[in-house]
C-alpha cells in the first residue's frame, strides 16, 4: 500500500479482523476502545468527549476497516454510526431471542 503524501515513512499501528495489532503504511479510518469493544468515526463527538477526560487513551485502538473491527468483535457506536449501530443491535436480538 502506498503511504499517504505527507507521510511517508511512517507507520501506524492497526489492529486487524483478528485482534492482534500490526504496523501499517496506511492511517486507520476508525477508531476504538479496547475495553468497551466500541469502534467508531475518528471524529466521533463521544470519543472526543471521553479522549477530553482523560483515560480513554491508553486503551485506544484503530481499524483501517470497519469489516476489521467487527470481525474482531467490536461494535458499531451508536453516536457516530447510528445506522450501523441499529443494524448490529437488531442482530444482536435477533441471536438472543434463539438462546
Amino acid at each position: 500500500m502506498k503511504a499517504e503524501i505527507g507521510h511517508v515513512g511512517k507507520t501506524w499501528q492497526l489492529t486487524g479482523a483478528d485482534g492482534k495489532r500490526y504496523d501499517s503504511a496506511q492511517a486507520g479510518s476508525l477508531g476504538g476502545h479496547r475495553r468497551s469493544r466500541i469502534y467508531g468515526r475518528l471524529d466521533c463527538r463521544a470519543a472526543l468527549q471521553a479522549i477530553a477526560r482523560g483515560g480513554y487513551i491508553a486503551q485506544r485502538v484503530f481499524f483501517l476497516h470497519q469489516a476489521d473491527a467487527e470481525a474482531a468483535g467490536y461494535r458499531p457506536c451508536a453516536v457516530c454510526l447510528p445506522q450501523e449501530y441499529a443494524v448490529w443491535k437488531k442482530n444482536k436480538n435477533l441471536i438472543d431471542s434463539r438462546k
